[in-house]
Formats: C-alpha cells, sequence, structure tokens
C-alpha cells in the first residue's frame, strides 16, 4: 500500500493517509476460450467422423495415435446392410470349402474370342495326347467360328456381344466360368483369347497350375488417374477407395474362386452400374477393375498379384503391343519365359510396382497374348 502526506486545512498539522489504487475491472480473453472450444469440438468431430480415405488418427503423427486411441471414444462401425451380410457369408463357406481329391483333375481352358481362332493348330498340337487333363470352352462373340481342329469341334458356348471396356467383357468370362463350371473335374480355368499361344508344354502347364493353391489374377494399386482415378463414390459403402485395384483381365484361377466370381451380385452390380466409360467425366473399365478388387477385398492371400499371361504394355498405349509375324523369332520366345518379375506401370509415371515370381526353375509359365 503506498502511503501519501498531507496537510491539514487550518491546524498546520501533517497527516500520513493511505492512497488507494483505482485497478481497471478484469475482463477475461472471451475470443480466446471461444477459439479453444472450437477446436476442441472440430478434434473431436474429425476423429468420430473421420473422411472414407483416412484413419480416425489420420491428422496426428502415429507416435500419439496410440495414447489418444486408449481415451477417445472407440469408431462407431458401419452396419452392414442384408445384401452385404449374406454375400459375406456365401464367401465365408466357399472359402471354407475343403478340396474334393478327384482320379482326374482337369484344366477348363476358355477362349473369350471375336469369331475363329488363327492358333488353333498349334493348340491343338499343344492338347494331342492329354485329353482326360484338359476341357475347351470358346466364347465368339461376333460371328460364329470355322473350326479347323477336331479338339475345338462343339466346343462353342453360348455367346453374345461383348463391347471393349464394358461390364459385357465380365459377363463373357461369367458365361466361359458358367459352361466350365459344369464340368466337376474342372478344376483350374484360364482365360485366354485367340491371340495367344503356349510357350511351354502341357505337362510343365498342368504341373505348375495343378500343384499350386492360389489363383493367378493380376492386381495392383495404381495412384494415377487411370487407377484409383476411376474409382467413383457410388462404389460406398460396400467398396472404399483404399480397396480400389487394378490388373490385366487374363486370369487363370481355382475352381473356389470361380464359383465365387458367379456367386457374386453385390460388387458385380455395382460396377456394373457405376463403372462405365464417360462414367462422371471419367472412363472406368470394368474388366481391369473388378477382379482385382473384388479378390484384394475378399482373399487377398489367396491371389498371387500376377498373371500367367505375358502381356507387354511398354508402349503405352490403350492396346497391348502386337506382334507381327517377322516379330516372333526364337530369341523373343526365350526372352519371355526367361522373366521372372511382373512389373506393374502405373498411369502417374511416378513409380513402377513389381511383384517378384519364383518356381523351381526360375522360369514363369507364361502365355503370350
Amino acid at each position: 500500500m503506498k502511503l501519501t502526506q498531507e496537510w491539514l486545512p487550518g491546524t498546520g498539522d501533517l497527516k500520513i493517509m493511505p492512497v488507494v489504487r483505482n485497478r481497471n475491472s478484469s475482463r477475461r480473453p472471451l475470443w480466446i476460450i471461444v477459439l479453444v472450444a472450437l477446436v476442441c469440438v472440430a478434434l473431436i468431430r474429425a476423429y468420430v467422423y473421420p473422411p472414407q480415405q483416412y484413419s480416425a488418427c489420420y491428422f496426428l503423427s502415429s507416435n500419439v495415435c496410440g495414447p489418444l486411441k486408449d481415451w477417445l471414444p472407440p469408431v462407431p462401425a458401419r452396419v452392414y446392410s442384408d445384401d452385404e451380410i449374406a454375400a459375406r457369408v456365401v464367401i465365408r463357406d466357399i472359402l471354407s470349402m475343403p478340396s474334393v481329391p478327384l482320379k482326374n483333375p482337369k484344366i477348363a481352358f476358355m477362349f473369350l474370342t471375336l469369331g475363329s481362332l488363327p492358333f488353333e493348330k498349334l493348340w491343338e498340337k499343344f492338347f494331342l495326347g492329354h485329353e482326360d487333363r484338359f476341357s475347351i470352352y470358346v466364347h465368339a462373340s461376333k460371328e460364329k467360328p470355322v473350326h479347323v481342329s477336331a479338339l475345338f469341334i462343339g466346343k462353342d458356348i453360348r455367346s453374345d456381344k461383348v463391347a471393349w471396356g464394358k461390364i459385357s467383357m465380365v459377363d463373357a468370362e461369367k458365361r466361359l466360368l458358367a459352361s466350365a463350371l459344369q464340368d466337376a473335374d474342372n478344376q483350374h480355368f484360364v482365360l485366354l483369347s485367340e491371340s495367344c499361344i503356349p510357350l511351354h508344354n502341357f505337362d510343365y502347364v498342368y504341373s505348375y497350375l495343378m500343384e499350386t493353391n492360389i489363383s493367378f489374377v493380376d492386381c495392383f494399386e495404381d495412384p494415377g488417374p487411370h487407377g484409383t482415378g476411376r474409382y467413383s463414390e457410388h462404389m460406398l459403402p460396400e467398396m472404399e477407395k483404399k480397396d480400389w485395384r487394378k490388373g490385366a483381365q487374363w486370369f487363370s484361377i481355382k475352381r473356389q474362386h470361380a464359383v465365387l466370381i458367379l456367386a457374386d451380385n453385390l460388387y458385380y452390380t455395382k460396377f456394373k452400374l457405376y463403372c462405365k466409360p464417360g462414367m462422371e467425366g471419367r472412363n472406368c473399365y470394368a474388366d481391369e477393375h473388378y477382379l482385382p478388387t473384388f479378390f484384394h477385398m475378399i482373399d487377398p492371400t489367396g491371389i498371387a498379384n500376377w498373371s500367367v499371361t505375358h502381356v507387354d504394355w511398354s508402349e503405352g498405349k490403350w492396346h497391348p503391343k502386337s506382334y507381327k509375324s517377322r516379330d516372333v523369332t526364337f530369341e523373343l520366345l526365350k526372352n519371355i519365359t526367361s522373366i521372372d518379375e511382373s512389373v506393374h506401370v502405373t498411369s502417374d509415371a511416378k513409380f513402377l510396382t513389381c511383384s517378384y515370381q519364383w518356381n523351381s526353375a526360375n522360369i514363369m509359365d507364361r502365355l503370350i497374348h
């Protein structure tokens, strides 16, 4: 307390008097309190309702995400629809079914073609002598094929028109699988085009495919415009953007996976409705995304993520490289059969994704497309 001296008037006496300081009434910074409250609300909302492509702690570093989850409320689980629950039950039961040992398991060779097969005589040479270990199915979408080999006569299935890049391509694949699955001895299913030729003998191909317990489905993540750039929000909630995959359509799959493709209606319908050329200003091709995304979601460890069919996309065009007669040399075939890795080129032109492959001879069984 501060003291002051003051003369009393008329007395001449000096009096000491305390001086009281005037203090401004305290003001609390309300705007700071409001700002802090808004930030807290925003953080809690971001945790409880995070964007679809991020986890609940997407805005925090990994070293603080763990402790934060210990006291923040859990993210509410998504409620599955009736169709999703039914699909998950069917998928689970099909995948858990034990394989039945067969005396004569066969490979179904399924040809998806416009018309006649130009390499039919070559395939005949490949098949001869192994009639009890293979089946042939031909889907000709444009004109009735003229067969020059007795092995192919009577092998045409009911076919329909196929448009490049549309769901009708997937429909043709399913039509071939449905025909091939009618034979209980068919245990592996290989999709081929009229441009495919075998690069190894039948015994090698049969042994390689039948002695594995996985399917060969080309599958990789492409963050570029021709990969996840084709994803549509209409795929939600069944398919999130992080699950979107891409791959060449030429597959070789085991019977379980063939049955799953025919059983699926939930995911197929999404692709039929929302993955098509010109959809929302983007071109989405179902034959490049449906099976890779489907198997990545339901059985990611059951596929090899690469195909046994060699396709050369090095030219960067909409279609793979075509080989003319003058190009097909012994050196070319030798180079293709010696490939021991699958290189995926992403459409953002930033990096390559490689899946390495080995077998006992370090040479993959490949078919040239």
